[in-house]
């Protein structure tokens, strides 16, 4: 057999035509007169329609599975009194005809269901009318007017707990969009709810109405047309007007029950009587039910027939309910869903994260935080702290296993290139010798991964006596966090793309729009933009005070728009930022600086070469980070930060120069010193032939 199949778009198109189609349907039940026997078919499909909202109502999870649910409420009360005027039309037309004229349905409502006496209709009538609009459709109405009124309230206060979910890198990006609009849309559904519960009051009240208006003109056409008796007017016509009315309200109750089972719902993995049960479905609610109930029986007076079994059953469900509890819970794994081998997704050969730590699987445990992991929290702590300090949030960690990896290694990559690697002992710690360690320890020797300082791993249990003989002792997790936070902070223009700076201008534009508008665009482009904030961040000039750097930029732009120039012309105003870091108020500021003749040299060489890739030559080079590095060694040692000040000709070619020997000294032009600064000079690095070769 040849398969048949439907051309593209043929089932959307059908879906499209489908309520439009429903919505003449109404009209023409309202205007055009419709045989009995089509009426019993719509009253048929009312019926079903109800029963189905219903079914979705308690099937639900949450509110939002049935988000449609106020449309449909609409829709479904539209075609209740479409048939409303409809059934009217055929009552009073073909009333006279017998019971059985407006249709099979309301006959059996008319007749059956109320024993064919309309007295008792009336009262079963009106039980349901009061049961539909003063229980169930006022408490609805309440219920959605209040959760509508404090979902918008705390809106605001979702956004925001989301924003900062988002900035401590609990939840992705994806995650952020997803968490937003579900906010959104719940903020819409229970808005919609408030009003929609106004649908099925008025359906109810709408019902009086029509019942009144079906039993005035049944009796007054059955007395003045048709030449009945009243008696006889009234014994036909009340009963198929109160036939039709309750027709109409069996549904129009199904409806409302479902609207109070939407909007008293609590979030929760199972439906509504999966989550009713679960939360019954306890041996300490049976059993005092169990023993007042065989009291109460044993009392006289009491029907003892009823009760004492009523208690056997509640026992007996306590009973079971206990047995159940102590019952071993085996959780079975969820079947694995069927993959197409033969696709290829791009999931598969891109990664999105710009910061990935690979672990090998001795490592896993650290990340577990079911186990009491505790690396997730400590780079959490290291973006948070880092996003603060270089004034942008810092990208996700992505953490990852890597079975390629020796067990106990790690791998930090940035931007796809490996920035670091090492291993740890995740059921040590690591001793570090800060130089002030007296007495050896019994461990594995190595290297500290973030500083090289001499360490090594030992038990957990040596770990006060490694404390007393002056070592720092960390575990492995604060080893992998510290090693991260340097390849970070050392890497940081690499972490920022033309998003973050988009961010940045964003958050400057609530506080100084006109700021923003001289300076990007026009004349600055977003790209020049990010190159030169990149490059500061390369010089360790962080981004918090984005104003003021913003407006150095927007100043600087008048007369160029090269980025590395635009650089070179702002730091001057970024100087007292820059020396803040290495110095107090009140200290002076300790640098090194370069003898005359050899700046003179240098600022010849660059001159001479404008595209300042080659400036100095090698051997030169060689020699004054050499003289560089020796003359800042007793600065390291004692941990006293300093500057090198240099021409402002020369800066770029000796932070080039020295940026591997010396990275974290910051390499300054004499502009950039405030004049009311306090200088130490420590270190003048000779004239050319004073260096040694």
């Amino acid at each position: 057999m040849s398969a048949i199949s439907l051309p593209a778009g043929a089932v959307p198109a059908a879906k499209s035509f489908a309520l439009p189609g429903a919505i003449l349907l109404l009209v023409a039940l309202m205007v055009v007169p419709i045989p009995a026997f089509l009426l019993d078919a719509f009253f048929i499909l009312n019926i079903m329609i109800s029963l189905a909202v219903l079914m979705v109502a308690l099937n639900a999870q949450k509110p939002l599975d049935f988000s449609a649910f106020p449309t449909v409420l609409l829709f479904a009360t539209l075609f209740r009194l479409g048939l409303n005027v409809a059934s009217t039309r055929v009552v009073l037309v073909h009333g006279h005809e017998g019971e059985s004229a407006a249709g099979h349905v309301i006959e059996a409502f008319g007749t059956f269901m109320i024993g064919g006496d309309y007295v008792v209709g009336l009262v079963v009538f009106a039980v349901i009318v009061i049961i539909n609009m003063i229980v169930v459709t006022k408490g609805a109405g309440r219920v959605s007017e209040v959760s509508a009124r404090f979902t918008l309230d705390a809106l605001p206060g979702k956004q925001m707990a989301i924003d900062a979910d988002l900035n401590a890198g609990l939840i992705t990006p994806d995650d952020a969009r997803a968490k937003r609009l579900e906010v959104s849309t719940e903020a819409d559904f229970y808005g919609a709810m408030d009003g929609s519960s106004k649908f099925v009051k008025g359906d109810a009240i709408a019902g009086l109405l029509i019942l009144a208006i079906n039993v005035v003109g049944g009796l007054i056409l059955g007395v003045a047309s048709h030449q009945m008796a009243v008696g006889e007017a009234a014994s036909t016509y009340v009963l198929l007007a109160i036939g039709d009315a309750l027709v109409a309200q069996v549904p129009a109750l199904l409806l409302s029950i479902a609207a109070a089972a939407i909007v008293t719902r609590v979030k929760s993995s199972d439906d509504l009587a999966g989550q009713i049960g679960n939360q019954f479905a306890s041996h300490k609610t049976w059993t005092p039910v169990a023993v007042i109930l065989g009291l109460l029986g044993v009392f006289p007076g009491m029907p003892h027939f009823l009760m004492l079994p009523a208690a056997a059953g509640a026992g007996f469900a306590a009973w079971h309910l206990r047995k159940v509890s102590l019952r071993p819970k085996i959780v079975a794994a969820p079947p694995a869903e069927p993959t197409d081998l033969s696709k290829i997704g791009w999931d598969e050969v891109t990664d999105n994260m710009q910061v990935m730590l690979d672990i090998g699987y001795g490592l896993v445990p650290l990340v577990d935080e079911r186990r009491g992991g505790p690396l997730m929290g400590r780079i959490t702590g290291v973006r948070r702290q880092l996003s603060k300090e270089l004034g942008f949030v810092v990208p996700q960690v992505r953490v990852r296993d890597d079975i390629n990896l020796a067990p106990f290694t790690y791998r930090i990559v940035i931007g796809g290139v490996v920035m670091a690697e090492d291993n740890v002992s995740p059921d040590e710690v690591l001793a570090i010798d800060t130089g002030q360690a007296a007495g050896r320890l019994q461990g594995k020797q190595v290297k500290d991964p973030t500083f090289g300082l001499d360490a090594m791993w030992i038990a957990q249990g040596d770990s006060d006596a490694a404390i007393g003989l002056g070592y720092l002792v960390v575990d492995p997790g604060t080893v992998i966090a510290t090693h991260l936070n340097q390849c970070l902070i050392q890497n940081a223009s690499d972490l920022l793309g033309a998003d973050e700076v988009q961010s940045l201008l964003e958050g400057l534009k609530e506080r100084s729009p006109q700021l923003v508008a001289a300076l990007t665009p026009a004349p600055v482009p977003l790209t020049t933009l990010t190159q030169i904030l990149r490059g500061l961040l390369a010089e360790s000039i962080p981004l918090k005070e984005f104003r003021r750097i913003a407006a150095a930029i927007a100043v600087a732009a008048q007369r160029t728009l090269d980025a590395e120039e635009l650089i070179e012309l702002i730091r001057p105003e970024l100087g007292p930022l820059i020396i803040q870091r290495l110095c107090g108020v009140r200290e002076p500021l300790r640098v090194m600086t370069l003898e005359g003749q050899l700046e003179a040299l240098l600022g010849q060489a660059v001159r001479s070469d404008p595209s300042r890739r080659h400036t100095i030559e090698p051997d030169l080079g060689r020699r004054i980070a050499d003289a560089l590095q020796r003359a800042a060694q007793p600065l390291i040692a004692e941990a006293k930060p300093f500057a090198l000040v240099v021409q402002p000709s020369i800066r770029i070619a000796i932070r080039k120069l020295v940026r591997n020997v010396l990275p974290d000294t910051p390499v300054m032009s004499f502009f950039e010193v405030p004049e009311d600064k306090a200088v130490e000079v420590i270190a003048v690095i000779g004239a050319p032939e004073a260096l040694p070769a």
